[in-house]
């Protein structure tokens, strides 16, 4: 609830409970702890503001290349909150892409929400549009479904169609219901392929569809509603 005040982002919040500076009705909070709007909260002996009513945004956007999926960053890079030009609550991405990642990016205020769509637990489906090169083998092609080690544990089966097919170049549809760092690119990379674009189309149900690089727009009710059923099917 500190985050939802607009008083600094939850990770802030965590570190701030962490060192004993916040109290619930004047007694040190733990993490995990529940408020209500009437209970009183104070950060080193100041009382924060808590908002009334919970106003909950789901938005989804078309990432493009060039931007780090952070809120700030200490190196100055374009980060994806400098696209949410006319966005006034407070929201944050949900998981990440990379830089040089592209495609379907949520963003939401809705902490319960994010954490089931990340939980490992959930094992919610996404699916990346990779191009790869030089050329893909039957035997790399069972691999990456099947599962590789990456970071000293295995991935976990995978759906991996072929869509196109040239000379140099591969496309491929590539299905994942775990969200480790930079997976695709190092299951890719550990069967000797090269990940030359990479773009997620689909977070469960939901579809990146036609949206513009670069543009976002909120979640209607049905995708909402039909994102809540998959979290709720795959706990």
């Amino acid at each position: 609830m500190i985050a939802d005040s607009g008083v600094c982002s939850r990770r802030k919040a965590e570190e701030l409970i962490a060192q004993g500076r916040v109290k619930l009705n004047g007694h040190p909070v733990k993490l995990g702890d529940k408020c209500g709007f009437k209970d009183l909260i104070t950060i080193d002996g100041e009382r924060i503001n808590m908002p009334r009513k919970r106003s909950f945004l789901y938005l989804m956007m078309n990432k493009p290349r060039g931007y780090v999926t952070t809120v700030s960053d200490e190196l100055d890079r374009r980060c994806v909150m400098d696209l949410l030009t006319d966005v006034e609550e407070r929201v944050y991405p949900v998981g990440r892409l990379d830089r040089n990642s592209e495609g379907l990016l949520l963003f939401t205020n809705d902490g319960e929400f994010a954490n089931s769509i990340m939980h490992p637990s959930r094992h919610i489906s996404k699916t990346y549009r990779v191009t790869v090169r030089p050329d893909i083998n039957d035997e790399q092609l069972v691999r990456l479904s099947e599962g590789v080690e990456i970071d000293g544990k295995k991935t976990l089966p995978a759906s991996v169609v072929v869509k196109e097919k040239e000379e140099g170049r591969v496309v491929l549809l590539i299905t994942i219901k775990e969200g480790r760092n930079r997976q695709i690119r190092k299951m890719c990379e550990t069967v000797g392929l090269e990940v030359a674009r990479l773009r997620r189309i689909s977070i469960g149900p939901l579809k990146l569809g036609m949206l513009k690089p670069g543009t976002y727009r909120e979640l209607t009710a049905e995708e909402l509603r039909a994102l809540r059923n998959a979290i709720g099917k795959e706990k």
